[in-house]
């Protein structure tokens, strides 16, 4: 009798008369209009700090690249050795290093149509899609040259594995082994993605169909931590590289319930409005049913538990954690940002269906739609700004010393500022507008160095080893800001005989063209 009740629990679930044909039709339309929004804009901010370890540490050779990755930054090890690939062939310009995270964003897209499809129907699905294309967080994780939006992508792609685990009710193997794959492979990628367990489990607990799945669940879940095990073993030995985050009151209302996925407080305010709608509406549905033995229909799969839990305990997690181990910040919360699409989706859909009548729903989806999409433009635009990364003006650097340096000009780069500001970044970044010039102050290149960066000397320790003999003009560059008016160089070069000739002011930089008439010999 149990036996026959666990069978029968294993049945597959029924769901939408979707064809396959058409949702994927959908999936990769959405999937290839996210990609090209993410895209399209992607080459105007300069590049900043982080991108640039992307960028510096995709561009060494292999063997450097494994080495540094012994000594830190380990959890983004895979992204660098594909983004080393990616470069190999495709350069690497602004917008040809960033291009890998638009298509990213284009398979989460897709990736959140598909169960959606699946379980609710097409034009929820299509919602979805829409509302992943145009969320702030995808949206800029899109034109990062970072991990995070395939971080997003993986994360969509293991629920939609799960999602297809509830309605198949597989009696083989095969799609645990491709959900504990895509949990090792997801760890790799970004080591927090192994918290995704959390809401698979959740969809397991939650629905008594499920019952039988939960062993395997349990299994493929360790197995697929368990292959992992070497990045747990370096991300702990490399935890110092988080540490700053100590000093930064990361964890605030604003930090979580807005810059975490939405950017903006007004879309934030109608992304949450929809995502309460999609919980309390099932919730409510729930106490009507009389609680879940008679709601949990085994032929019914709903997402709402799957999609709150990846939505609320990640990120949870992180922030519990947060209060005795720095390990929190806005962006790491990327690979949820598909939860809020897909809830949002269900938000309208909820609302639609309220007004009982065919032509008011469809008016009420279009519209929040429309709310949606119009508060998403003007971050969306921002986000593609020359300064929108950080403030950083490395493009401007560039342009000045590609279009003014001469050959055999000295440079000099400010080392004051924090090493992600230093605006030496922007000649490591693209050498090629730099081509001209004798970087002066340059000990060893960072592609031989043990760390990230190049290692540098003082300018008088430079002297000293006589870098400046023969050189008539120097071009100096400086972080500065508004607060902090920066002469990190300047006096060291006076006292060297150069003298200013010309002041050029950018955003965040200030480059002095420095010459001097009388120029030292060799002996």
């Amino acid at each position: 009798m149990a036996l026959a009740a666990l069978e029968a629990d294993a049945a597959p679930a029924a769901i939408p008369r979707v064809r396959y044909r058409q949702l994927g039709g959908a999936s990769a339309g959405l999937g290839t209009l996210a990609a090209v929004l993410a895209a399209t804009g992607s080459w105007i901010p300069s590049l900043w700090g982080d991108e640039a370890t992307s960028v510096m540490s995709a561009t060494r050779p292999l063997v450097s690249l494994l080495g540094m990755l012994t000594r830190v930054d380990a959890v983004h090890g895979l992204y660098y050795t594909v983004l080393h690939g990616w470069i190999e062939v495709f350069g690497s310009s602004p917008f040809s290093v960033r291009l890998p995270s638009a298509i990213g964003v284009g398979i989460c897209a897709a990736a959140v149509v598909w169960p959606c499809g699946r379980v609710v129907g097409l034009r929820t699905a299509v919602l979805a899609g829409v509302f992943a294309a145009v969320l702030p967080r995808l949206t800029y994780a899109g034109e990062e040259a970072r991990s995070y939006a395939f971080d997003a992508a993986l994360a969509a792609i293991l629920c939609a594995i799960v999602v297809e685990i509830m309605l198949r009710r597989p009696t083989g193997k095969g799609w645990w082994i491709a959900y504990g794959a895509v949990l090792a492979v997801g760890t790799y990628s970004y080591l927090y993605l192994g918290l995704m367990a959390l809401p698979a489990g959740v969809a397991m607990w939650t629905d008594p169909a499920m019952r039988v799945m939960r062993r395997r669940w349990l299994r493929a879940t360790l197995a697929g931590l368990a292959c992992a095990t070497p990045l747990y073993v370096l991300a702990v030995l490399q935890r110092h590289q988080i540490a700053y985050l100590e000093k930064a009151d990361a964890v605030t209302p604003a930090s979580v319930f807005v810059q975490t996925w939405f950017s903006d407080g007004m879309f934030a305010a109608v992304a949450w409005t929809l995502i309460a709608v999609a919980g309390l509406a099932f919730a409510a549905d729930a106490l009507r049913a009389g609680g879940r033995g008679r709601f949990r229909d085994a032929s019914v799969v709903h997402l709402e538990p799957l999609l709150l839990a990846w939505l609320i305990l990640p990120m949870g997690v992180l922030i519990a954690v947060n209060v005795l181990i720095a390990d929190f910040t806005s962006r790491y919360g990327t690979f949820a940002a598909p939860a809020a699409a897909l809830l949002m989706a269900l938000g309208v859909r909820r609302i639609a269906r309220a007004t009982r009548s065919h032509t008011g729903g469809l008016l009420a989806a279009v519209v929040l739609t429309a709310v949606v999409v119009i508060a998403a433009a003007p971050v969306w635009a921002s986000q593609r700004t020359p300064y929108a990364k950080n403030g950083s003006d490395w493009n401007e650097i560039a342009d000045v010393i590609s279009g003014d340096a001469r050959p055999g000009d000295g440079i000099v780069f400010d080392a004051a500022a924090r090493p992600s500001r230093q605006p030496r970044l922007a000649m490591d970044t693209e050498p090629a507008a730099f081509r001209s010039t004798r970087d002066l102050l340059l000990r060893k290149p960072y592609v031989r160095a043990a760390y990230w960066w190049d290692e540098t000397y003082s300018i008088p320790q430079a002297a000293a080893h006589g870098r400046f003999i023969g050189v008539a003009r120097i071009w100096l560059v400086e972080y500065t800001d508004s607060r902090t008016p920066d002469s990190w160089g300047l006096t060291s070069l006076t006292r060297l005989g150069y003298h200013p000739q010309r002041r050029i002011d950018e955003h965040r930089s200030r480059i002095w063209l420095l010459t001097r008439s009388r120029l030292p010999s060799a002996g």
